[in-house]
Formats: structure tokens, C-alpha cells, sequence
């Protein structure tokens, strides 16, 4: 069961009145997981937090189906933790990980390229599947096992097929984008195609933009971008290992959200509930908005209790 949304409002005053004693002594540190497309904004956001704080953060990226196994396979708990695709966390991480998640922010599925692609000149919203398919173009793509954009990717293919009436598009895009152009997370790709070992990879506009990486806006009906089209995206499908081995989570095309949790058992709850807060600040948005993030929507917060009110221990009234 979902809770509704909060407004930003009462989500930003929930989270500032939070107050009480960590779990962990020592230093103040905070620790977050993030999905590689956060790592820029984040740590944009980390720093200004820390500076306003005086705490020291540290900060680990990875594919966000990667990021959710740190929890569940090798027991890593951080303090706060940030995917690109909210689904993530009721698919791998509820209720045993977190109680509740915040989305936060919007993004669209973007085919990435230099001036030194191969055909970049006749590169556009309706030639892109064309040239990805002319021998001797190198696509590059993360790992649907590990990262939703690696998914994504997949789900695109299958709705740009029924987009263009083209039968066996999929199929063949996935073909022409073979495993050794496969990278863990799609910034890992970002420097092979600066170096001009690919011509073409799948990322996210904000990534391509704060980069400074040209790149082709897809048609709506398959850039995963526009809430209204929550339908006819889902027409999509992928199934990916899940939280455990011999475990399967199926997929269906959906609005890219990209959301946050406090684990249930975050050293640093009280910490991590202030810098949610500030994310969710006027100045903790601006700072996404010019890392290129679409944080433009108010915030919403999905859960099994209120937020992740159980996770914070000794609060004072």
C-alpha cells in the first residue's frame, strides 16, 4: 500500500523537525548510495549541505539495481540512498530496507553523440534507429542488470518499433548495440564516446547536457518522459534478476522519476533526514535545476508509514 503524496511544504517541515540522536557516534559523516546519473547533482548538493553543516560526506555511485544489491546482498547500509528509478525501491528494498520513498526529480531517455559520430550530420528524432543500424556505427549501453538506463534502453526499442511500424526493430537495435559496447552504468560510457571508441550511447538528457554531449530528443510517445503517456509506455516490458539470486522483476515502460530513502537502519538517520530536507529546499532544487535535473515537480512521498518516521530514533518533541 501506498501512503498519498505530501506537499512540499509539509514534507520539507516533517523533515526539518526531525531532531534526536543518531546511531552512530564519532564523526558526523553521511554516507549516500546514489544511481551514477546523481553522482554530478548530488555531489553538488553534498558540498553545499556539508559546508552548511560542517559535517564530511561520502558518496558511492553505482547502477541503482546495483546500489539496491549492496543492501540486500552484501549487508551495506548507508545513510541515504537515491535511484534513478523509483520502482527500485518497492520492487527491492520494502518494507525490509526502508519504510518509505520520496520522488523527487524527472528525466527523458536521450541518444547521445560528438560531432565525430559517424553520420552525425543526418542525426535527428526520426533517423536516429536508421543510423544506430548502418555497419560500423559502435551504440553504446549500460547493463539492464545493473542500471535502469541498461532497461530503459530496452523498453525505448520496444516502443520505438511500434512507434515507427517497424517489426523486429527491437530485436535488431539490440543487435547492433552488442555486449562489448556494455558498461556497468551509463556514465561509464560518457568517456569511450568522448574518446571516439563509440559514436552513439544511451543516456539521460541531464547527464548529456551537464556534459556538454550533444544528443537527439526522442519522440515523447518513447522517451519515457511525459506522465500522461503512463499507458501506452507500459505497453513495454523487461524482465531483470532481482533482489536475490534465481529471484526476476519484470519491468514495464513508465515516466522516468527518480527518488530517495533512509534505510531503516541508516547510522545516521537524523543526519540524513536533514539533508533530504535540503534537497527538497529552494536551494537544494536550484542546485539540481542547474546540474540539468528536472526537479520542477513538487516532491512526493510513497510508503508503508508516513516517510520513514519508524527509522528515527529519540526524537524530543
Amino acid at each position: 500500500m501506498r501512503t498519498p503524496g505530501f506537499t512540499l511544504a509539509a514534507l520539507t517541515a516533517f523533515l526539518l523537525a526531525c531532531t534526536g540522536t543518531d546511531r552512530a557516534g564519532g564523526d558526523r559523516v553521511l554516507v549516500v548510495f546514489n544511481a551514477g546519473s546523481l553522482a554530478r547533482p548530488l555531489r553538488a548538493a553534498l558540498d553545499s549541505f556539508a559546508a552548511h553543516e560542517g559535517v564530511r560526506v561520502e558518496q558511492e555511485s553505482a547502477g541503482s539495481l546495483e546500489t539496491a544489491r549492496k543492501l540486500t546482498e552484501l549487508g551495506k547500509v548507508p545513510d541515504l540512498v537515491a535511484l534513478a528509478d523509483a520502482d527500485v525501491f518497492p520492487r527491492y528494498l520494502m518494507p525490509e530496507q526502508v519504510d518509505g520513498y520520496v520522488e523527487f526529480a524527472q528525466n527523458r531517455m536521450v541518444l547521445a553523440y560528438t560531432d565525430r559520430s559517424r553520420f552525425a550530420q543526418e542525426m535527428g528524432p526520426d533517423t536516429w534507429w536508421r543510423i544506430a543500424l548502418r555497419p560500423g556505427v559502435e551504440t553504446g549501453r549500460s547493463d539492464p542488470q545493473l542500471d535502469p538506463n541498461g532497461y530503459r534502453s530496452l523498453l525505448v526499442w520496444q516502443l520505438a518499433e511500434q512507434h515507427y511500424g517497424e517489426p523486429g526493430l527491437a530485436g535488431r537495435l539490440e543487435a547492433a548495440s552488442p555486449s562489448r559496447n556494455l558498461r556497468p552504468k551509463e556514465a561509464d560510457l560518457v568517456g569511450l564516446l568522448q574518446a571516439g571508441e563509440l559514436d552513439y550511447i544511451w543516456s539521460y538528457e541531464s547527464m548529456a547536457r551537464a556534459i556538454g554531449l550533444r544528443y537527439v530528443r526522442l519522440p515523447a510517445a518513447i522517451d519515457l518522459s511525459m506522465p500522461d503517456s503512463a499507458g501506452s509506455y507500459a505497453r513495454a516490458t523487461i524482465t531483470v534478476r532481482g533482489a536475490s539470486v534465481g529471484d526476476s522483476v519484470t519491468f514495464r515502460g513508465a515516466p522516468i522519476v527518480y527518488a530517495f530513502a533512509i534505510p531503516r537502519e541508516a547510522p545516521h538517520p537524523v543526519l540524513a533526514a536533514r539533508f533530504a530536507a535540503f534537497l527538497l529546499s529552494d536551494e537544494g532544487r536550484a542546485i539540481l535545476r542547474r546540474e540539468w535535473l528536472d526537479a520542477s515537480e513538487v516532491p512526493v512521498a510513497r510508503g508503508v508509514r508516513p516517510l520513514w518516521m519508524p527509522a528515527m530514533p529519540d526524537r524530543q518533541p
